[in-house]
């Protein structure tokens, strides 16, 4: 055999060796390869598996604040099969809020018990914020997201140095006092949280005008009719993150910040605070969300906790 006829040959055999592997490597991992099949010259193609999704599996019982959640009722069982879709897959959302969770929930969780609210409400404030410091477009901030005039009405101070929207301990005790008056004007914790998406007073209409006792009953805007539900769906996926494919190792979580709180009375200028406690302005600012200036004016003497990392 010539040289000519060996390289044609070794061609050829080289060429079938690749297309058995690519076709066989397609059927495995379902992927798209178009082929020319014999006397027919139409393209053709392997069907695309694509990744693998599962469906949640929902429970047979579930509860908020202790108060049963309705799920022989189907339309019920869609909500919350739905949320649990959205948050269980939406990866980087869902694994955050679950990294942020051991720093900021034995904070929450001990005022909600002091306070004699649910500990389920730790989970109102996840959905709220994603234990964020952020701000909603309708001006709604902090972890428990007080717009501005109900920060002032549960006490807490919002200026240009100072907005305790972003103190947890602060900004937890006034949610547990919104949340104790609701409960007093809705009846259930379960409105109680709808109350807190859109007003209590909406919540309390609603149950009137279309007489029913249970938030479930209710027919709402889209956005209050799927809040508790994502509320739900994250303590679902909090309780058992490895059941929803989130896996965590107890270092993988974020730490409790360590500090030692000063009492602050007078004016600041938060930089040389800073230089003085051996740390820096960012830090200060990192452990006290609350202060959003370089500088406090105290003319009227208020006291201040203010932390200092260890």
């Amino acid at each position: 055999m010539n040289k000519n006829i060996k390289n044609i040959f070794f061609g050829f055999a080289l060429a079938i060796v690749a297309f058995l592997f690519i076709r066989s490597t397609a059927d495995k991992y379902g992927i798209y390869v178009p082929f020319i099949s014999k006397g027919n010259t139409n393209m053709q193609e392997v069907p695309l598996k694509g990744a693998q999704h599962y469906a949640v599996k929902l429970p047979t019982k579930l509860d908020f604040a202790g108060e049963p959640v309705p799920l022989n009722d189907i339309e019920v069982r869609e909500r919350l099969d739905r949320e649990l879709i959205v948050n269980a897959n939406w990866h980087s959302s869902t694994l955050l809020m679950l990294k942020r969770s051991k720093r900021f929930f034995p904070t929450i969780e001990k005022i909600l018990k002091e306070e004699g609210v649910p500990d389920d409400f730790k989970y109102l404030c996840m959905a709220e914020s994603g234990l964020d410091e952020v701000v909603s477009s309708a001006g709604a901030a902090g972890y428990w997201q007080f717009m501005k005039t109900t920060a002032a009405q549960y006490g807490l101070k919002v200026n240009s140095d100072v907005d305790e929207r972003y103190d947890l301990e602060k900004s937890t005790r006034a949610a547990c006092k919104y949340l104790k008056n609701a409960l007093e004007t809705t009846g259930t914790w379960t409105a109680a949280a709808a109350g807190y998406n859109m007003g209590t007073a909406g919540v309390t209409s609603r149950l009137s005008s279309q007489q029913q006792m249970s938030y479930y009953d209710l027919y709402l805007n889209s956005e209050t009719s799927r809040y508790v539900f994502r509320i739900l769906a994250l303590k679902m996926i909090y309780e058992n993150p490895e059941g929803f494919g989130f896996s965590l190792l107890e270092e993988d979580k974020y730490p409790e910040l360590e500090y030692y709180t000063v009492n602050v009375d007078s004016s600041v200028n938060w930089v040389d605070f800073a230089k003085s406690y051996g740390t820096s302005y960012k830090m200060i600012r990192h452990y006290n969300q609350w202060i959003r200036n370089d500088k406090l004016y105290n003319k009227t003497g208020e006291i201040y906790a203010v932390k200092i990392p260890k």
